[in-house]
Formats: C-alpha cells, sequence, structure tokens
C-alpha cells in the first residue's frame, strides 16, 4: 500500500485529486491544505506528496511548506504549468522526483505517484522544455533578490540598506534584469518574473 498525501489550498480541488487518487488500487490517500498544521485526515507518515506547484512558489509559506517536505522529502510529485518555469527550477533544485502537467489526464497522475513512491524519477513529457529553459534563468540570485525587494514597493534607498550595497549597486542590478528579462521598466520586469514563477 503506498501512502500518498495530497497538498493543495483550493479545498475543491484538493477534494477532487484525493477522489482520483482513491480510486486507484493501492493507494492509501490523505490530504492537507498548504498552510495549515495537521492533515485533513490525521495522516500517519507518507510515501509520496502530491503537491500543486504554487505552494512551492516564492519565499512565502517557508513554515508551512517545512511539513511536507519533512514529511516526503524529494519523493513529490509537483503539478506545475509549463508557462511557469521558475516554479519547476525550485522543485528540481530540491531534487524533487515528480512533476506532472496540470493538464496531464488522470491516469499520469497515478502512474506519476507509483513511480515515485518507488524511488524513480517521473518527468511528463510536456514540461521538458519548460524545465529546460528554467534550468537556464537569465538573473543572478542577486538580481532576483533586488527584484524582489522591488516588488514589495521598496524604493532603491530601502533595498540598498536591506541588502547593504550602495544604491549605484542597487540602480545597475535593477538595469541588468530589466535587460534580461527584456522589460520595459522595472514594473514590467517584476511582472515577467512573477509570470514565470521566480518571484
Amino acid at each position: 500500500m503506498v501512502r500518498v498525501l495530497v497538498v493543495h489550498d483550493a479545498a475543491l480541488l484538493r477534494s477532487a485529486l484525493v477522489q482520483l487518487l482513491r480510486s486507484a488500487d493501492g493507494l492509501e490517500v490523505s490530504s492537507m491544505p498548504a498552510r495549515g498544521d495537521e492533515p485533513d485526515d490525521h495522516a500517519l507518515p507518507v510515501d509520496v506528496c502530491v503537491v500543486d506547484g504554487h505552494c512551492l512558489e516564492g519565499p512565502r509559506d517557508e513554515v508551512a511548506r517545512a511539513s511536507f517536505w519533512d514529511r516526503c522529502g524529494t519523493r513529490l510529485v509537483v503539478l506545475a504549468a509549463p508557462e511557469r518555469p521558475g516554479v519547476l527550477r525550485r522543485a528540481f533544485d530540491a531534487g524533487v522526483l515528480g512533476f506532472l502537467d496540470k493538464d496531464a489526464p488522470a491516469r499520469r497522475l497515478i502512474d506519476a505517484v507509483h513511480m515515485v513512491a518507488k524511488g524513480e524519477r517521473f518527468l511528463d513529457e510536456r514540461l521538458t522544455v519548460a524545465l529546460l529553459r528554467a534550468l537556464e534563468m537569465p538573473l543572478t540570485a542577486r538580481e532576483l533578490s533586488v527584484l524582489s525587494e522591488a516588488s514589495r514597493g521598496s524604493s532603491v534607498a530601502e533595498i540598498a540598506v536591506g541588502l547593504h550595497l550602495s544604491r549605484g549597486t542597487v540602480r545597475n542590478y535593477l538595469a541588468s534584469a530589466i535587460r534580461k528579462v527584456g522589460a520595459r521598466n522595472r514594473v514590467d520586469a517584476i511582472r515577467i518574473v512573477q509570470n514565470a514563477g521566480w518571484l
């Protein structure tokens, strides 16, 4: 019996995923919201977590995410969209074993769970190109951190103080990030990077 934990913030979708997985033989399924403290079904330790990619986005919810990372380690099946390469990159860098397109047929999710439970990698062919794009992220970590601060409404002076940089260096990082993502200005760069799932 493979014990599966479904992690999703949307109750209706979480419930649908649970019902889908329970329809397959050999799966014992429980669930929890990504921001919750306890699983809905008070699950015991699990073999695989099925996690909505949205739960892995950005620096938010680090404490909440620790719950399913601690329980499943890298035996996660991440449900992702190809247009969100940032989510794929974070999951790949963390050693996640399973990647499934949110538009994949239901049977693919069941196959992914069984493969990941055996410790094998599962990569949906629809996400292959997106994952390759994700591995070529154009921004440096510093450029990303400066854009992240700018997305919170911080001024150049506030970013400089917060990241221990000079104002000129902050402006240079912002200009470089804008150029690399092909944006018109700082706001456009933030939009592009957020849409890709990097922030």
